[in-house]
């Protein structure tokens, strides 16, 4: 008997505390997982009855568990007020997304019109200039044909320009193949062409026949004549050419009538030559 009672006092003190025990694990539970001891099981996974897994390879997994919850940091209690900024950034970047879609839209259909308008005005341009050309040309080599063409693409805008000239006795050529001489008369009618076609009220030639030979500089005067006849502008040549001076109406030249000393001079020939017949 007394082997017995020691025996249940013994038995007690186990029971009171495995009871301790278990009383330790429920708080524990509730507190870090924040679940039952009857949720536990399901939430483990683990089927009633079933062999449970290795202790130690649930301690690795719980380390690592708990490792990753630290990388997380500390719970964001402004989580939800961070959201909503968020939000209301990307709904604001949205807005001007679509904004500046719109603003794309538009000012794409604004470069197709002017495209549209800069080829109409181009050829339109372009078809001046082109009877321009043809027709100076023709006067300054006293015959021959010449004519512009738009050359490497579709586009007038993206077009390259090409000279296509036939002096009189010659074949149809580019301006490459052309003479010295030729080449400057060629690029004289093109210069003049365009200028007929927009005129303005002075024109200043600074030295334009130097590369002529005398007939053909008697043919740039006779083209300055013509375009002074058929246009208001007043034409400025700074020539060093005696031909062209003789073909001017008035003559303004340096002299200088002492060492150091220059002076203006100013020759009207229209009236002088009126002087002569006079005498």
């Amino acid at each position: 008997m007394s082997a017995a009672r020691e025996q249940k006092a013994r038995s007690e003190a186990q029971l009171e505390a495995a009871r301790q025990r278990a009383a330790d694990i429920d708080r524990a539970i509730s507190q870090e997982l924040e679940t039952t001891p009857q949720e536990l099981v399901a939430l483990a996974g683990v089927a009633p009855g079933a062999e449970l897994p290795e202790s130690s390879e649930i301690e690795r997994r719980l380390e690592a568990l708990r490792a990753d919850r630290e990388r997380l940091g500390a719970v964001n209690l402004r989580a939800e007020d961070e959201l909503a900024e968020v939000e209301a950034a990307q709904g604001k970047m949205f807005a001007e997304r679509d904004d500046l879609a719109e603003a794309i839209k538009k000012l794409r259909t604004a470069i197709a019109s002017l495209n549209k308008e800069g080829r109409e005005r181009l050829l339109a341009a372009f078809d001046k200039v082109n009877a321009h050309f043809k027709e100076l040309f023709t006067l300054l080599f006293d015959g021959g044909t010449a004519e512009l063409q738009l050359v490497e693409s579709d586009d007038p805008l993206e077009a390259g320009l090409d000279i296509l000239a036939r002096p009189p006795g010659k074949k149809p050529v580019t301006m490459t193949l052309l003479s010295g001489g030729e080449q400057a008369l060629t690029a004289m009618s093109l210069i003049f062409a365009v200028f007929l076609t927009n005129p303005s009220p002075i024109c200043v030639l600074d030295e334009v026949d130097a590369p002529l030979d005398d007939a053909n500089v008697e043919r740039f005067c006779n083209l300055l004549d013509a375009m002074s006849k058929k246009t208001d502008t007043r034409f400025v040549a700074i020539t060093h050419n005696p031909i062209t001076m003789a073909r001017m109406d008035r003559l303004f030249g340096v002299t200088q009538a002492e060492r150091g000393v220059s002076q203006l001079v100013s020759v009207d020939l229209a009236q002088a030559e009126r002087f002569l017949l006079a005498s």
